[in-house]
């Protein structure tokens, strides 16, 4: 057997990060950051349904067990690897700026900037007609069998786990001041601790309608209705003809080929695009000759990502409203112009974006016996969303319109009925046109850098699936952004344990300011097809609760 398949073979392998093996299996695999929605998975698909059943079933559940990363308030974005077509396909399940709220009024009320929290950041919630798009093209089971497991944790209450526990725990401090959130969350007086059983018979019952009326009964009927009533109560937008108006877009996924191997994103508004950019400058080096975790590598890596940022901050956006050069800035003749401006010496201070025209999330993966796979994210943006929590009905509203910039002329300046810069990105690799690993890291700005971070270590290092997941990570802070804040001084690198000093010491040499923060550095979890031995592979996130289940 190879030393790198296994965990506990770190003497020879020199990975002594591995924390686990991967996990193998024939039939089907499921990969959550919550075991109990892993469980799920793995259920709906003995019962015989689709992969994309079961990724529907896990994040109904995680919208439960982990309201502080998904929810049925938030987006959704999937990519689907379909084994009858033999082709990816994507869909973009994020909602849009309510209509009635304009960048006169903003302005016009002094606002300088959308806040996190409260009415004005909220956005159309685009997960339920996401479930439904995909579940009419690709599942199999009937909707109210992929929702009954959630009902039912949902009123018979579930052990709330240990990092999940700690999340909830802050997001009390500052959301317990909306109406609802305490009647829906803290049920006595205060959010739940890690062990304790939380029930959420409101949600129980919106699921219930959700799977006898299907999507129109979040955005036509009572719900949608319970919603507008909400927000207007509490000085809100969001209306019921912006729910009743919404609707999912089926998109087509964009890649670049890494040495040999196509690595798949979803286009704008998205952040996808930026992971391809930075893969496009690092093939011009020899990262596997520079060394997992040497100084060179990491700040190669580094600039490459400020490089690309400064495009992210300027371009990406809704496309609808924003004309997104998307094939001149996943080229890689652009790549060759932009790596130019890498210096291999030092920290880059201050960098602008090129003119391509001349020249806290939940992520899971799911695949089935027939050989479909789902990469599939979804979000309240931060942490458990705006705080606002309509009446009766167990969710949190997103605050993804906190994203735009009411910077006038800006690509992603803020409209009514707009979609927001997104930064959640499900991402996908293929070979030879075939099916090798769906993989995510969610975390913000960091998601891209992650998928960067996974591909480097798959593809150059040769590490196996558990192994590129539990690599210690870098994560730079402070880019310039799509909702208007500038680098200032190169920004920072937060620096996960595991590194040696030396490579620290080396990057502050080069200029870098190098800090050391227990996070964000992401949320990882990947199916991987072994088309010689038929087999998935599965891994999931050492940094989270979850869990990766095979069958």
């Amino acid at each position: 057997m190879s030393a790198s398949i296994a965990h506990g073979q770190d003497r020879i392998t020199g990975h002594n990060f591995a924390t686990r093996s991967e996990i193998i299996a024939t039939h089907g695999m499921a990969a959550t950051s919550q075991p109990l929605a892993t469980q799920v998975a793995l259920d709906i698909l003995k019962k015989g349904g689709s992969a994309i059943d079961a990724a529907i079933a896990a994040d109904a559940m995680l919208g439960l067990t982990e309201p502080t990363g998904a929810g049925i308030g938030g987006d959704i974005f999937a990519i689907v690897w379909d084994a009858k077509t033999q082709k990816l396909y994507g869909l973009n399940g994020s909602g849009r700026s309510p209509k009635s709220l304009t960048l006169e009024y903003l302005k016009k009320n002094g606002i300088t900037h959308i806040p996190a929290l409260g009415p004005l950041p909220v956005s159309v919630p685009g997960c339920v007609d996401g479930w439904f798009e995909l579940h009419a093209k690709f599942g199999k089971l009937p909707m109210d069998q992929i929702l009954a497991p959630t009902i039912s944790y949902a009123r018979e209450g579930f052990p709330v786990t240990e990092v999940i526990a700690y999340y909830m725990q802050r997001s009390g401090n500052s959301l317990g001041k909306f109406p609802g959130f305490k009647e829906t969350y803290m049920p006595n007086g205060k959010m739940p601790a890690k062990g304790e059983v939380f029930k959420n018979p409101f949600l129980a019952n919106t699921l219930e309608k959700i799977a006898k009326g299907g999507r129109d009964a979040f955005y036509k009927g009572d719900i949608a209705r319970a919603i507008e009533k909400y927000m207007k109560e509490n000085g809100g937008f969001l209306s019921y003809n912006d729910l009743a108006t919404h609707q999912s877009e089926w998109v087509e996924p964009v890649s670049t080929n890494y040495r040999g191997y196509d690595v798949w994103e979803l286009p704008p508004n998205g952040q996808g695009i930026a992971a391809l950019q930075i893969l496009n400058i690092l093939e011009g080096y020899d990262i596997k000759g520079m060394g997992f975790g040497s100084t060179q590598y990491l700040h190669t890596l580094i600039e490459a990502k400020k490089i690309a940022f400064e495009d992210r901050a300027k371009f990406y956006a809704d496309q609808a409203f924003a004309d997104v050069p998307v094939k001149q800035l996943i080229s890689k003749e652009y790549a060759a112009k932009r790596r130019a401006l890498l210096n291999p010496e030092r920290a880059t201070r201050r960098l602008d974006a090129g003119d391509p025209r001349t020249d806290n999330t939940i992520y899971l993966t799911v695949a089935d016996s027939e050989g479909n796979m789902v990469s599939l994210i979804q979000s309240n943006y931060r942490g458990m969303g705006s705080g606002m929590t309509p009446t009766g009905l167990g969710f949190v509203l997103q605050d993804r319109g906190e994203m735009f910039t009411l910077e006038e002329g800006h690509a992603n300046c803020y409209a009514p009925g707009k979609r927001p810069f997104h930064t959640i990105i499900p991402s996908f690799i293929t070979k030879d046109g075939k099916p090798y690993v769906s993989f995510g890291v969610m975390g913000g700005a960091m998601q891209p850098q992650g998928h960067v971070q996974i591909v480097v270590n798959l593809i150059d290092f040769g590490m196996n699936l558990q192994e590129a997941g539990d690599a210690p990570r870098i994560h730079h802070d402070g880019s310039s952004e799509p909702t208007g804040e500038k680098m200032t001084n190169g920004g920072e690198v937060n620096v996960e344990s595991g590194f040696p000093y030396e490579t620290i010491r080396g990057l502050m040499q080069m200029g870098h300011k190098v800090t050391f923060e227990v996070g964000p550095y992401g949320g990882y979890q990947a199916i991987m097809w072994d088309a010689t031995n038929k087999v998935y592979f599965g891994a999931s996130e050492s940094r989270k609760d979850g869990q990766a289940a095979g069958y």
